[in-house]
């Protein structure tokens, strides 16, 4: 009885190939499903014409044409699908299906020769469009294929990347199982007209109809139509491979159920059909959003807020708890949930939530794979239990030329200090970046996420190393931009000397400069002898040579759009050569909000930094800092004493102090910085395979400041763990 079923099967597939392959229409139709690969190749002709003609930024902005086969698919599918409906419905329309039932009997089993047949000539026939549709549009956008867009995607995706030829063969795959989708729409309705009509609201309105749905319905929507099944969607890959294979077999169920009416008995075809039905309804439910564990609640236009409670003191974890405020752009994409982006903020004194409120747009393409969250960290200024007038008070750093000068500024920090910590000494004495770095370990067990992946600007980036040496295996990926390095901060000195130099050419080849024509790095020795008494008339302050350093040190660095910030420093600096130096107080006073005409350095920075460093405790530390000054920057001997200065006195003893990452347990690092910040390569070079992606020019925290070229480096590493190659210039 096996022998005599597998003949009669074995005959119905040979007929059936028969008749598939001398039935001229096929022939066409096959032909014409070379159309997907001219729409693949020209759209991708249309995007570079439209890329080649746009600058850099507005390049940025493309959309990926990834593998090449998104346009190209749908018309495959399509010229697919009626092949197979028309490998049934010709049959109804001419009568033939009498002679076929006569030769075999068995409406099941004719179903299922056609289907054999079918399948096997789509597979051949998707493979081949596939890889031809893949080729045309990477032959066409040709050397432009590599660049890297905003979202981190590339321009175009070849076959040697990661999950590309995979993806090639799912599409063929789905070519191929299309056409089985076909032959059951055409089994049940058995009419050429009601079946390509059936297929065109199925393949073409549907997706089309799903597109316009709010967020996040149409992504969830989308997610399970044939289009989106053969590349990164929202579906994990098991659940989309079976709803792929679901797609036919619910077809091809409902033909059998339907031509079993006029044969023999169907209820097991019903049954199979209803399992169909179920494995459907279990891969929908199962995707695509992840159940929320965290309270969050909207608070303002796209924000979400939470509050997590954490100790004062994580070295008494039962103790007394403060309540950590944090914020969430929650993930806005068609693609599958990559998890949490920690953006860690600067400062120290900085606001995550602040940062999101204004500089959230830096996070649009980024969203498509991740939440984004951040915090108000509890050496926030804003954080509330200690007064914030009284962290913004600047205190004003003298250059000290004895020990008493020396007793006499620590003297000056301690008042400050002991001021503000008197509203919570506890909580002052628990500043340092490790116990912001347990706040963030806090936050992510309270989100129950298994990893973290983090962007640390400026400051932050200190928390985030602290954090991935504390928690290695709880990062996924790190991202550190303009961060500060304590471990050795002498590598600072050439910078300021470098930007010096820069500053005198470009006083040199410009007449917005008002030292054009003059000898600036000798005016500049001449008013930053480190006693000099410069008094800014009018303003009611005297500046000495070691405060125009200080003064001039952020306008050095920062330009500014059309370098504004320089045509103010020459402006200011050759105002002091005439002894006046109101040019520094004014715009120290601007850049400060009127709270000081000299530069300051609040109590809130100094809370945390002198937690995380030991500073010059003494005399002698800064009699061995101003030598090792005058022997590496002659022009910026002891700025870095201002910095340092600060913690002479302070209250509190050093609990964190610098140390590096681990050589083991964490994923490459990617620094970010420009060419005045080598405090990153330094910071990062301990972790294996790390990488500086360098911005030639001026700037800080750059992916914050929406550098396009930045962005798109920087959310490649995170959504691919790619480290870029080259610079951003």
């Amino acid at each position: 009885m096996a022998e005599r079923r597998g003949g009669v099967i074995g005959d119905a597939v040979a007929a059936e190939w028969l008749k598939f392959r001398t039935l001229r229409s096929n022939l066409w139709l096959l032909a014409a499903s070379l159309l997907a690969v001219l729409v693949s190749t020209g759209v991708a002709v249309l995007t570079v014409r439209g890329f080649a003609g746009q600058d850099a930024a507005e390049r940025m902005r493309f959309t990926s044409v990834g593998d090449g086969l998104g346009p190209g698919l749908p018309v495959a599918f399509f010229v697919m699908s009626v092949l197979g409906a028309l490998t049934v419905t010709a049959e109804y329309g001419t009568g033939q299906i009498r002679t076929s039932l006569a030769a075999v009997p068995n409406r099941h089993v004719l179903l299922l020769a056609k289907a054999t047949v079918l399948l096997g000539v789509g597979l051949v026939t998707g493979q081949v469009l596939a890889f031809l549709m893949h080729a045309g549009a990477m032959a066409a956008l040709g050397g432009h294929a590599g660049f890297v867009l905003l979202d981190g995607q590339t321009l175009g995706t070849r076959l040697a990347e990661p999950g590309v030829l995979g993806g090639v063969l799912r599409s063929g795959l789905a070519i191929g199982l299309v056409t089985l989708v076909g032959l059951g729409v055409g089994a049940v309705v058995r009419a050429t007209a009601g079946a390509m009509t059936v297929l065109i609201v199925a393949l073409g309105v549907l997706p089309t109809a799903a597109a316009t749905l709010p967020r996040p319905w149409n992504a969830r929507i989308g997610a399970v139509l044939l289009e989106r099944l053969v590349g990164e969607g929202l579906l994990v890959p098991g659940a989309a491979l079976a709803l792929l294979l679901a797609y036919p077999a619910a077809a091809l169920g409902a033909g059998a159920v339907a031509i079993a009416r006029r044969g023999s008995r169907s209820h097991p075809l019903i049954a199979a059909s209803a399992a169909t039905g179920v494995l459907l309804a279990a891969v929908v439910v199962i995707q695509p959003a992840q159940a929320e564990v965290f309270a969050w609640k909207p608070c303002q236009k796209e924000l979400e807020c939470g509050v997590v409670q954490v100790p004062v003191d994580w070295d008494k974890p039962a103790g007394r708890k403060i309540g950590i405020q944090v914020v969430r752009l929650a993930a806005t994409g068609a693609h599958r949930r990559i998890g949490v982006l920690m953006a860690l903020p600067g400062g120290p004194g900085g606001s995550g939530i602040e940062d999101l409120e204004k500089k959230g747009g830096a996070f649009a393409q980024i969203r498509d794979r991740f939440d984004v969250v951040s915090l108000l960290p509890r050496n926030g200024v804003e954080f509330g239990r200690i007064p914030q007038d009284c962290l913004v008070t600047p205190v004003e750093m003298r250059l000290p030329y004895s020990e008493k000068d020396f007793e006499r500024q620590a003297a000056v920090n301690r008042r400050a200090a002991e001021r503000c910590r008197a509203a919570d000494p506890e909580l002052f004495d628990n500043m340092d970046s490790a116990s912001v770095a347990r706040d963030v370990e806090a936050v992510r067990v309270a989100l129950g996420e298994k990893q973290l992946s983090i962007l640390g600007t400026s400051y932050g980036g200190v928390t985030a190393t602290n954090y991935a040496r504390m928690f290695p295996s709880r990062v996924r990926a790190l991202a550190v931009d303009g961060a500060v390095n304590l471990l050795d901060r002498r590598v600072r000195y050439p910078v300021l000397e470098n930007q010096l130099n820069r500053f005198a050419d470009w006083c040199a080849a410009t007449t917005d400069c008002a030292l054009n024509g003059q000898d600036v790095r000798a005016i500049w020795k001449e008013v930053t002898v480190p006693d000099r008494r410069l008094p800014a008339k009018g303003r009611g302050v005297v500046y000495t040579g070691f405060d125009v350093q200080v003064a001039a040190a952020p306008h050095l660095v920062s330009p500014g759009d059309d370098r504004f910030r320089w045509k103010e420093l020459a402006a200011a600096i050759a105002l002091a050569r005439s002894g006046d130096a109101a040019g520094f107080a004014d715009y120290v006073r601007a850049g400060t909000r009127g709270t000081s005409r000299k530069p300051p350095m609040p109590v809130g920075a100094s809370m945390t930094h002198c937690l995380d460093f030991t500073g010059l405790r003494d005399y002698a530390a800064v009699v061995e800092e101003k030598r090792r000054g005058e022997e590496r920057s002659p022009n910026f001997p002891y700025l870095r004493l201002w910095h340092e200065m600060a913690c002479a006195g302070w209250p509190s003893a050093a609990t964190n102090p610098p140390r590096k990452m681990p050589a083991t347990g964490l994923p490459p690092v990617l620094g970010v910085a420009t060419w005045t910040e080598p405090d990153v390569d330094e910071l990062i070079k301990h972790v294996p395979g790390s990488v500086t992606l360098r911005y030639e020019e001026h700037g800080h925290g750059l992916y914050l400041s929406a550098e396009p070229c930045v962005i798109g480096r920087v959310n490649r590493y995170l959504t691919r763990l790619e480290l870029p190659r080259g610079t951003c210039s």
